[in-house]
């Protein structure tokens, strides 16, 4: 079984090599995160500029904010700057500008911003991409609250909600090294004066606490990605890592919608991801097939990415599928059949939790 599902096709082979051979030619993507407005990632962001541009390294800033109190003003009279294009009174990265100097660092506050109307791209973060491409390592800064992702646990957090976001899987997909900026930040969870009484400071500081704790999940989060890339190039699909996966198992008659539930809990609570399966029947009644529709579409409401698998044999399409995602935990649900049925289900259970090795199997009643 471990032979079967860690041999690979010559064509996952050639996707591999050509994905390295990007990653090679592609430039590095820092970001200091922070877990509100105000705690300085904008001031981190430029001084490592400081030191790189100290050090040799060719760097300019390539996009600013409005106002910048004097420390930070300080630093920026020390890089080179390339102004920002500009549509009406809006500002955004001057790309071809950027990449026709091509420098090896380019540093860019406000990673979440939006671009204004007419722009080559919609939003800051497709500039970042572009510069990537082009071979520009690019450093950057943005707050949690603007992780899509993480939009409504923010604002259960502290009642408000950003207004643009960065994609759920932007920092997974291509952030090489995350750096949470923490510094107090009570001012920045609220514009209204500071708390007077114990009460409100001890309400604050939970706030703080809660928004840190998620950061600091973001960037494990981004550890977790890194550790799988290197584990999988070096031929190691073992399922290592510090954030949950969770898989259900979506059958027509098995107890999906709890299970699907929570599932989403324990993927939020760990910042985790969740997927649904539906392993493909040769023979299905269309009342079933309804069913497992809308089991699926229910999936995908709750934000679970979803997949349609086939195999002869059930357990080893799951399993293989699960090794390929690095689950971590797979739900499954008693079968609502009575008979063989029933014998054949429990055989599958007995199986797959037998087969998984490094991998939990939860297994819900009706």
């Amino acid at each position: 079984m471990a032979d079967l599902i860690q041999r690979k096709s010559p064509e996952q082979l050639l996707e591999e090599v050509e994905h390295e051979e990007r990653q090679k030619r592609r430039g590095k993507l820092k970001v200091f995160l922070g877990y509100a407005s105000g705690v300085g990632k904008s001031f981190q962001m430029l001084d490592e500029g400081r030191r790189r541009h100290e050090r040799g390294e060719d760097v300019v800033v390539c996009a600013l904010q409005r106002e910048y109190p004097p420390e930070i003003k300080a630093i920026l009279q020390k890089l080179e700057i390339i102004r920002m294009a500009k549509y009406g009174d809006a500002e955004f990265i001057d790309v071809p500008a950027v990449i026709r100097r091509h420098p090896q660092v380019a540093l860019s506050d406000g990673l979440a911003y939006e671009n204004p109307p007419g722009s080559p791209n919609a939003h800051r973060w497709e500039d970042v991409v572009q510069l990537l491409d082009a071979g520009i390592s690019v450093v950057t800064t943005v707050n949690l609250q603007y992780i899509e992702k993480l939009q409504g646990e923010v604002e259960r957090i502290t009642s408000k909600r950003a207004g643009c976001c960065i994609p759920r899987g932007f920092l997974d997909n291509h952030a090489d090294e995350i750096v949470v900026v923490d510094a107090p930040a009570i001012e920045s969870l609220s514009h209204e004066a500071a708390p007077a009484d114990q009460a409100a400071l001890l309400a604050e500081a939970h706030k703080r606490s809660q928004l840190r704790e998620w950061a600091l999940l973001v960037a494990a989060s981004v550890v977790d990605r890194q550790l799988e890339s290197y584990l999988r190039s070096q031929g190691i699909d073992e399922a290592w890592g510090c954030c949950e996966r969770i898989l259900v198992c979506v059958t027509p008659r098995s107890s999906a919608a709890p299970m699907l539930e929570s599932g989403r809990r324990n993927a939020d609570r760990f910042h985790g991801e969740l997927y649904a399966v539906y392993v493909r029947q040769p023979v299905i009644s269309e009342k079933d097939e309804t069913a497992v529709h809308q089991i699926l579409a229910y999936a995908r409401q709750l934000g679970a990415e979803v997949e349609t698998l086939s195999g002869l044999d059930p357990v080893e399409a799951i399993l293989k599928f699960a090794h390929e995602k690095g689950i971590t935990q797979i739900y499954v649900g008693h079968s609502k059949r009575e008979g063989a049925w029933r014998l054949l289900w429990r055989s599958f259970i007995g199986r797959l939790i037998r087969m998984a090795e490094g991998i939990d199997v939860i297994v819900y009643p009706n």
